[in-house]
């Protein structure tokens, strides 16, 4: 959630962001007014409350008559604080929600306007031209078919609709993508883990998934638990109700765990294919860090999804997604998007966001820190413990990551030439056709 001295020292910049998103300033009004009560709520339980401790010093000093008026008063005003203490914490819980009501501010430099209004910040590499090389790309369906690697049939007979098989070089192909992925987050200094995939609610109330997506978060029925859509999740509760030593940030981690998605909404949307689907693994990094050096972090975190991308050999560009596209925790978010060549386009593959201190303040993460106050020495200064600030940003997302290697690098006869970085994992060169191919171009 937001900091609640931002929207009382400077209601008109929330107001401000609420409009950059596309959204309504009426939760901005409507917390203000809960602020309010509640403010007034405790007021009035803390004057009962003195009151009742003023009354209860009498009574031991009174006799007869008054002793027995001041024991009736006294009934009457445990009910009176009773009812105050009933009322401020319902003033409580409609703050709360007020509050959490509200995403990040984006940032400034973050576009406004919605999905499409995004901002091209680079292109990496060019894409490939197959018509200069004599024949037409197949899709990663039919390549993943030529290969053995991915089996659709299989997948929806099992478990339904996007749902996939990965076998043989296709399995191998995700063992490499995630080796390859923890080698460079160990070189660069990340904690690696494996992370559950089922949750509390808090875990995912207090990253946003439920404000963002409730619609599409996976819930098992009968249990107060969740399927994670991606392991930034868990690893954003990972420190919940903790105070983290400043001098130990920033605190990198780089988590493996399968993701489930109900992808409502996309009735029509890729149905071809592992583009989208309600089940893949992934490598999420995610970072704690404090909220002056989120920004660096930011940007860190892009550079090592670019370098990712660049030992696949893929082409891709660089996106800023506008306010409007953003997730209520993020201040601001980049994509990274591959080109697939059958479809012309440019497709997610990775994203990378900066969620400030919106999820530790919702989780009470907070980092203990050396006071800056004057006057003292620095011995005999009190730390302070505020919050921190965490970051996430995919590695590999595995079926994308497949499905533009497949298309990327495909060759006339429906092998796949491997990416140099991944040869040692997998072991060849190339990826050989198990199945006849068809319709040869050339």
């Amino acid at each position: 959630m937001i900091d609640p001295r931002l929207l009382r020292d400077d209601p008109d910049l929330i107001r401000a962001a609420q409009a950059k998103r596309g959204l309504s300033a009426s939760v901005v009004d409507e917390a203000l007014a809960a602020d309010e009560a509640r403010r007034a709520a405790i007021a009035d339980f803390e004057r009962l409350r003195a009151e009742q401790k003023q009354l209860g010093k009498l009574i031991p000093r009174a006799q007869g008559d008054e002793k027995a008026a001041l024991l009736e008063q006294t009934k009457t005003l445990a009910a009176q604080v009773k009812a105050a203490e009933s009322a401020q914490g319902a003033a409580e819980d409609v703050w709360n929600a007020a509050i959490r009501a509200i995403p990040n501010p984006a940032a400034d430099d973050a576009p406004a306007g919605g999905e499409d209004d995004y901002v091209v910040l680079e292109t990496v590499g060019t894409p490939r031209d197959f018509a200069s090389e004599g024949f037409e790309p197949r899709d990663h369906v039919e390549l993943g078919k030529i290969l053995g690697a991915i089996d659709l049939e299989r997948g929806a007979k099992v478990s339904g609709s996007r749902f996939y098989f990965l076998t043989g070089v296709g399995a191998e192909l995700e063992f490499a993508l995630v080796n390859l992925a923890m080698e460079q987050a160990r070189e660069a200094g990340f904690t690696q883990v494996i992370a559950p995939s089922l949750v509390k609610p808090r875990a995912m109330e207090g990253t946003g998934f439920l404000d963002q997506a409730a619609d599409d978060v996976y819930r098992i029925e009968g249990e107060e638990m969740y399927l994670v859509g991606t392991s930034e999740v868990a690893m954003a509760a990972y420190h919940s109700d903790e105070i983290l030593d400043g001098a130990s940030l920033p605190r990198r981690y780089a988590a493996f765990s399968p993701c489930f998605r109900k992808e409502a909404g996309s009735h029509g949307k890729d149905t071809k294919g592992i583009i989208r689907v309600h089940w893949f693994d992934k490598v999420e990094m995610f970072v704690y860090t404090t909220l002056e050096d989120a920004e660096a972090e930011h940007e860190r975190l892009l550079g090592w999804e670019k370098e990712f991308l660049d030992k696949l050999e893929l082409a891709y560009r660089v996106i800023d997604t506008a306010a409007g596209d953003l997730g209520p925790s993020a201040k601001r978010k980049f994509d990274c998007e591959a080109w697939i060549p059958t479809q012309g386009k440019y497709r997610e593959l990775t994203s990378t966001s900066n969620c400030t201190d919106f999820q530790a303040r919702r989780l009470d993460i907070r980092g203990r820190f050396p006071s800056a106050g004057s006057g003292q020495a620095p011995e005999q200064r009190q730390p302070e413990v505020r919050p921190v600030a965490t970051l996430n940003g995919t590695l590999t997302a595995i079926p994308r990551t497949i499905v533009a290697i497949l298309e990327t690098h495909q060759q006339p006869d429906g092998s796949v030439r491997v990416p140099k970085a991944l040869q040692k994992w997998l072991g060849r060169e190339v990826l050989e056709p198990v199945a006849a191919a068809t319709g040869l171009g050339g």
